[in-house]
């Protein structure tokens, strides 16, 4: 009877051991502090792009345009520069495609073409990473630049 409990004892320790060896091996290993962070995103679509503003008016009201692009579900969210605005989009390697439906909120915004923006994406078919900036594009023809971080905003000369 001894000897019966015993090797029931040793079982059940040999049992516990594999399977805390196998639970060790299935998972990552813990988040270390001081660990080196994860290089930033510079060759994928998803997350936030502000607008690299060209002209005056692309800060008309104040605001830089953002895009948060969400590639699982391919959704957009963001804001035109005036408006807040969300919408879907499709995407292959190179391609780019926002589906015409956008919704945006219905903020008066003086001096600002907000609808020349929406239009400009709707016109993008392409996209391509130049130096971690975004540009979106119509065949060959640039339409516009992003970058992950907001840029300066451009100073207007008021006579």
């Amino acid at each position: 009877m001894k000897t019966l409990f015993f090797l029931a004892f040793i079982h059940i320790l040999c049992a516990g051991h594999t399977a805390t060896f196998n639970v060790e091996n299935t998972h990552p290993a813990p988040a270390v502090y001081g660990a080196a962070k994860q290089p930033a995103d510079t060759v994928s679509l998803k997350g936030q792009w502000y607008l690299q503003p060209m002209l005056p008016s692309d800060t008309a009201t104040g605001k830089i345009p953002v895009l948060n692009i969400n590639l699982a579900a391919q959704t957009f969210t963001g804001n035109t520069g005036c408006n807040n605005m969300r919408g879907s989009f499709q995407k292959t390697d190179s391609s780019l495609i926002f589906n015409p439906n956008i919704i945006t909120t219905k903020m008066l915004c003086s001096g600002y073409d907000e609808a020349a923006f929406v239009r400009s994406l709707l016109r993008a078919n392409r996209y391509k990473f130049e130096n971690d900036v975004l540009i979106l594009m119509f065949d060959a023809t640039e339409l516009s630049r992003w970058n992950r971080k907001p840029g300066k905003q451009l100073k207007i000369n008021k006579a």
